[in-house]
């Protein structure tokens, strides 16, 4: 199942980012923003319309507000009211500079918000398109448990009713914290990245057949969740066949695509008598291992080579 997460209004932008007002009703501090993407409208401040993109928020930093300060306030005045189109979000101001009083003028006449931020304009460039990248993701629902195990993520996928929220259940106790059960809601941050986060109505909470709904915050404290995770390994539960036949040296490298990204997989058969949670703690350390260069597994083949040409020679 694939959504979209709701647009994101000037006023959550507002509180997320700690921005001033400068100028502000409730109509302009509900508008919204449809894109990540921000723009710094140098050009357009020399008079170059021809592709103004209108639809972004419109960051002004020390070059723009500069540069406007050099007009006349006639000039100043038409441009500003250019720049405002009935889908532009709003201007923000960088370094705590101040607003062109036609600035504030034409936002008023056209009903947008001015903001202003004390921090440098290439911060605040990037802590605004992380905010909105993150948020107007298109969002994919994916079947599993995501896991933070030693700062990995791990998401716990298998068949109904194999065990997968009493294993994260186990991890929790163990010390390690619950990002989602049953539902994980994903999305690409970038070309190898995946995230994972909780639907806001599961948020902290978690089922155990025979018992119920829990909350994991509310039993085991703020520090057994977290927010969101990236996904970094996918570990499928499957139920212990006697005649099928399992990779026992890891050699297999098995990729699954979430939210179009490829993650590393891998399968555990399930039986009585294994303890699930153990397995998994050591999978995310050798996971975590053979990102550093070491891989447990070659390292076996490499001795296994060695000793089978020892031998040879000594025939």
């Amino acid at each position: 199942m694939i959504k979209m997460e709701e647009v994101v209004k000037i006023h959550q932008l507002v509180e997320k980012l700690s921005l001033e007002v400068v100028y502000g009703d409730e109509e302009s501090l509900n508008r919204e923003i449809t894109t990540g993407d921000i723009s710094r409208p140098g050009l357009e401040l020399t008079g170059y319309f021809n592709y103004y993109p209108h639809n972004r928020l419109q960051l002004f930093g020390s070059k723009e507000i500069t540069f406007s300060e050099r007009m006349i306030p006639e000039e100043r005045l038409m441009v500003m009211r250019r720049l405002c189109e009935k889908d532009t979000p709003a201007f923000i101001i960088s370094r705590g500079l101040e607003a062109p009083e036609e600035m504030v003028q034409a936002a008023k006449e056209k009903g947008l918000a001015v903001l202003r931020s004390p921090i440098s304009t290439s911060r605040l460039l990037g802590e605004l398109s992380s905010y909105l990248d993150s948020r107007l993701a298109t969002r994919t629902s994916v079947h599993g448990v995501l896991v933070d195990v030693y700062g990995l993520g791990v998401l716990i996928q298998g068949d109904s009713g194999i065990g997968k929220s009493e294993t994260a259940l186990e991890l929790i106790k163990r010390g390690h914290r619950l990002i989602a059960d049953d539902r994980v809601d994903v999305y690409q941050q970038d070309e190898l990245t995946v995230v994972g986060e909780p639907p806001k109505i599961l948020q902290h909470l978690i089922e155990i057949r025979g018992i119920g709904i829990i909350d994991v915050m509310n039993l085991f404290g703020a520090s057994a969740v977290r927010g969101f995770m990236q996904v970094q390994l996918v570990v499928y539960l499957e139920a212990w066949e006697k005649d099928k036949k399992y990779d026992r040296l890891g050699s297999d490298d098995a990729m699954v695509e979430i939210a179009s990204v490829d993650v590393p997989q891998i399968r555990i058969p399930v039986k009585t008598g294994r303890n699930v949670a153990i397995i998994i703690e050591v999978a995310a350390m050798n996971f975590r291992a053979k990102t550093m260069g070491y891989d447990a597994t070659k390292a076996f083949e490499d001795r296994l080579t060695r000793l089978i040409e020892e031998n040879s020679g000594n025939i």
